[in-house]
Protein backbone atom coordinates (compact mmCIF):
# COMPACT_ATOMS: atom_id res chain seq x y z
CA UNK A 1 0.00 0.00 0.00
CA UNK A 2 2.80 2.42 0.89
CA UNK A 3 4.51 1.65 -2.41
CA UNK A 4 1.34 2.55 -4.30
CA UNK A 5 1.03 5.88 -2.46
CA UNK A 6 4.68 6.70 -3.13
CA UNK A 7 4.28 5.81 -6.80
CA UNK A 8 1.27 8.14 -7.11
CA UNK A 9 3.20 10.97 -5.44
CA UNK A 10 6.16 10.52 -7.75
CA UNK A 11 3.98 10.43 -10.86
CA UNK A 12 2.17 13.60 -9.82
CA UNK A 13 5.23 15.44 -8.54
CA UNK A 14 5.69 17.52 -11.69
CA UNK A 15 2.22 19.01 -11.48
CA UNK A 16 2.43 19.54 -7.72
CA UNK A 17 5.39 21.93 -7.75
CA UNK A 18 4.00 24.75 -9.90
CA UNK A 19 3.59 27.94 -7.83
CA UNK A 20 0.10 29.38 -7.47
CA UNK A 21 -1.66 32.40 -5.99
CA UNK A 22 -3.24 31.26 -2.73
CA UNK A 23 -6.76 32.53 -3.30
CA UNK A 24 -10.03 30.70 -3.34
CA UNK A 25 -13.49 32.19 -3.59
CA UNK A 26 -16.25 31.35 -1.15
CA UNK A 27 -19.34 30.85 -3.25
CA UNK A 28 -22.39 32.77 -2.08
CA UNK A 29 -20.53 35.22 0.16
CA UNK A 30 -22.43 38.49 0.43
CA UNK A 31 -19.59 40.83 1.46
CA UNK A 32 -15.98 41.14 0.30
CA UNK A 33 -14.60 40.35 3.76
CA UNK A 34 -15.87 36.77 3.41
CA UNK A 35 -15.55 36.43 -0.36
CA UNK A 36 -11.93 35.29 -0.49
CA UNK A 37 -10.53 32.35 1.45
CA UNK A 38 -6.77 31.91 1.61
CA UNK A 39 -3.81 34.14 2.27
CA UNK A 40 -4.29 36.37 -0.82
CA UNK A 41 -6.37 39.50 -0.87
CA UNK A 42 -7.10 41.65 -3.96
CA UNK A 43 -4.44 44.21 -2.99
CA UNK A 44 -1.98 41.72 -1.41
CA UNK A 45 -1.26 38.52 -3.36
CA UNK A 46 0.31 35.57 -1.56
CA UNK A 47 2.00 32.88 -3.61
CA UNK A 48 2.67 29.30 -2.55
CA UNK A 49 5.96 28.04 -3.95
CA UNK A 50 8.99 25.81 -3.45
CA UNK A 51 12.39 27.51 -3.17
CA UNK A 52 14.11 24.60 -4.88
CA UNK A 53 12.01 24.71 -8.05
CA UNK A 54 10.96 28.36 -8.49
CA UNK A 55 13.05 31.50 -8.87
CA UNK A 56 12.09 34.92 -7.52
CA UNK A 57 11.61 36.45 -10.99
CA UNK A 58 8.77 34.01 -11.69
CA UNK A 59 7.08 34.84 -8.38
CA UNK A 60 7.46 38.58 -8.97
CA UNK A 61 5.88 38.23 -12.43
CA UNK A 62 2.95 36.25 -10.98
CA UNK A 63 2.37 38.86 -8.28
CA UNK A 64 2.57 41.75 -10.77
CA UNK A 65 0.03 40.04 -13.03
CA UNK A 66 -2.29 39.45 -10.08
CA UNK A 67 -2.15 43.15 -9.10
CA UNK A 68 -3.01 44.21 -12.65
CA UNK A 69 -5.76 41.58 -12.92
CA UNK A 70 -7.39 42.74 -9.66
CA UNK A 71 -6.88 46.42 -10.67
CA UNK A 72 -5.28 47.21 -7.31
CA UNK A 73 -1.89 48.40 -8.55
CA UNK A 74 0.65 48.35 -11.35
CA UNK A 75 3.26 46.15 -9.66
CA UNK A 76 3.88 44.17 -6.48
CA UNK A 77 6.40 44.71 -3.69
CA UNK A 78 7.43 41.83 -1.45
CA UNK A 79 6.43 42.28 2.19
CA UNK A 80 7.22 38.99 3.93
CA UNK A 81 7.87 35.28 3.55
CA UNK A 82 6.70 32.38 5.70
CA UNK A 83 8.03 28.85 5.72
CA UNK A 84 6.00 25.63 5.92
CA UNK A 85 2.62 27.37 5.75
CA UNK A 86 1.24 26.13 2.44
CA UNK A 87 1.24 22.63 0.89
CA UNK A 88 3.56 19.65 1.15
CA UNK A 89 5.47 20.22 -2.12
CA UNK A 90 4.97 24.01 -2.01
CA UNK A 91 5.71 24.77 1.63
CA UNK A 92 6.43 28.51 1.48
CA UNK A 93 4.30 31.63 1.14
CA UNK A 94 5.69 34.81 -0.38
CA UNK A 95 3.53 37.83 0.40
CA UNK A 96 3.32 40.97 -1.74
CA UNK A 97 1.52 44.31 -1.64
CA UNK A 98 0.20 45.98 -4.77
CA UNK A 99 1.43 49.54 -5.37
CA UNK A 100 0.95 52.11 -8.11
Amino acid sequence: MLNLVLLCLVLNACSLVEPFVDRRREAGAKDEAHLYVGASKPNAPAICYNKWTTDFATLQKMADEECRKQKTGTHAVQTKETLFTCRLFLPNHLYFKCVK
